[in-house]
């Protein structure tokens, strides 16, 4: 499926051009290079172009196979025009870059036609490096042993380097045709990416090595494209807020808008920006895990035979749900988790405290070695064959994380001296943004009670800002303006984070005027 995105098609920063060249004679001996300078510099329409060394021994033996009849693929940085190389003449509006959401649990490629934003081919993967560590801080660690980061990016590097081979083979281009690359991360996975050392990272006063990586060529880095090709990682405003976030916002344009916006990408954390054109502020926090689904002992990420949606039959009381592919369920992520435990509580089946009702239970309620379990699915509806089971800590811990993300909000906009009620548009990124029922968490009280149509599900903004970065010149410069503008918010030294974090650990909350529409449904 092809997806066309909106951008200015006379604004790339990396383009391919036809360049004619008259060939040489006893007449005309100017040198090759510079033929091939005069010529590109009139096609490009900009008088800064340089040749670099390792295109330079090949142009006398290329332009005469070509016959001074060429395409040059060319990008351009702070300092003007670089040839990244030479093709045939075919079409110059087919040229290739490639857009990642470098994420530290799911990658996600896209290959991008650069002329017109049309994605050709796009696949996903999980990050090799949770073999080492599911979480970035033992990765940092890891890191430490001699040799750990060269292991750490190996692994990425050549999954990465798969795959594009792999989307290349599948449309029948060579990997010398991607002229240009893109990737949006958290900083920690930027400096995976780029080799760079973390160590300072998670240490006080949390100092990345870089936050605005300049622009390399994908053979320093050891990317299996073209050799010349420039490599675009989006800037970070610091350790806790990545390029993703930069990406993020670019992608909801919320820096364009009047009213005020919220934008909340849950994943390893909950990362939450807000703002409009004037000002931005940003923090994160540890809310992530179990809205994934990655918590509760029956938690999965999406996939074939993840339960996605839940529902209580109000007449049968049976406990319905919706699996990806309509296949036997295997496990639930984090979308069915928060259905499942709205609607728990909703019928009374657990109440405020998310302490199971045992009367309301019946006999869906059993005890595995001293723990409550509740029958979700029974051993012979499931695909694995065994009971899938929400268990009474399942249940806390999703508490505590739909705590931490309702303060999360709550503390950001108290900075600002705004209410909850003051956000126009609710952007939510992510894979947990694409299947979350606003309505569900608005029950638990993980998000504010505010009209459904305030909510925006938004999908991948890490991959779509990265992709806008690779084709526009203006959004890889709005990446550093939108940099530039970022107040963040540091949660940890924060007084009121705690107390307000007490007050959101019931459903919805402690002060349930704050959201009236769950009493009328309880009523």
């Amino acid at each position: 499926m092809t997806q066309q995105l909106h951008v200015d098609r006379n604004d790339p920063w990396v383009k391919k051009v036809l360049v004619q060249m008259p060939v040489p004679t006893l007449k005309d001996n100017t040198a090759d290079a510079d033929r091939l300078r005069r010529a590109a510099t009139k096609a490009i329409g900009d008088s800064n172009l340089s040749i670099p060394y390792s295109l330079l021994k090949d142009i006398p033996k290329r332009l005469r196979e070509l016959n001074y009849n060429c395409e040059v693929a060319a990008y351009e940085d702070d300092t003007g025009w670089t040839l990244i190389d030479i093709f045939p003449p075919r079409d110059p509006d087919t040229i290739y870059g490639i857009a990642m959401d470098l994420g530290s649990s799911t990658i996600v490629t896209r290959l991008v036609n650069l002329h017109n934003g049309e994605t050709v081919k796009e696949t996903s993967f999980h990050n090799p490096q949770v073999k080492v560590g599911a979480d970035i801080l033992t990765r940092i660690h890891y890191c430490s042993q001699p040799g750990g980061l060269e292991q750490l990016k190996e692994m990425l590097l050549s999954e990465i380097n798969k795959r594009i081979t792999g989307m290349c083979k599948e449309v029948g281009l060579g990997r010398n045709e991607i002229v240009a690359f893109c990737a949006a991360g958290n900083t920690t996975m930027t400096h995976f990416f780029l080799g760079l050392d973390p160590y300072w990272i998670c240490r006080e006063p949390y100092i990345p090595v870089v936050n605005r990586p300049e622009i390399i060529t994908s053979k320093d880095i050891g990317l299996c494209i073209n050799e010349r090709a420039p490599v675009l990682v989006l800037p970070n405003v610091g350790s806790y807020f990545g390029g993703d976030l930069i990406a993020g916002i670019l992608a909801s344009g919320m820096n364009h808008m009047d009213e005020v916006c919220l934008l909340v990408d849950v994943g390893t954390n909950a990362e939450v920006v807000l703002g409009n054109q004037d000002w931005l502020m940003g923090c994160a926090g540890a809310a992530g895990p179990a809205l994934e689904g990655g918590v509760a002992s029956m938690g999965m990420m999406a996939g074939p035979g993840v339960i996605d949606r839940v529902w209580i039959d109000p007449e049968t009381r049976e406990i319905e749900y919706h699996t990806i592919d309509d296949l036997p369920p295997v496990g639930i992520c984090g979308s069915g988790l928060i259905d499942l435990v709205a609607q728990l509580y909703l019928w009374g089946l657990i109440d405020l405290r998310g302490k199971f009702v045992p009367q309301k239970c019946g006999k869906r309620l059993i005890e595995i070695d001293g723990i409550k379990h509740l029958v979700v699915v029974p051993a012979d509806q499931s695909g694995t064959g065994q009971p899938l089971t929400l268990s009474q800590p399942d249940i806390d811990s999703l508490i505590r994380s739909k705590a931490a993300m309702y303060t999360i909000l709550t503390t950001i906009t108290k900075t600002v001296e705004l209410s909850l009620n003051d956000i126009s548009r609710f952007f939510i990124a992510g894979t947990f943004g694409s299947y979350i029922d606003p309505r569900s968490a608005i029950v638990l009280g993980m998000i504010p009670d505010l009209p459904l149509e305030t909510f925006v599900p938004l999908g991948n903004t890490s991959l779509q800002g990265a992709t806008l970065a690779l084709i526009s010149r203006q959004a890889r410069k709005e990446c550093l303006e939108i940099r530039d503008k970022i107040t963040y918010l540091e949660l940890n030294v924060n007084q009121e984070f705690m107390n307000l974090f007490s007050a959101a650990k019931f459903i919805p909350h402690t002060d349930k005027t704050l959201f009236p529409s769950v009493k009328q449904i309880e009523s």
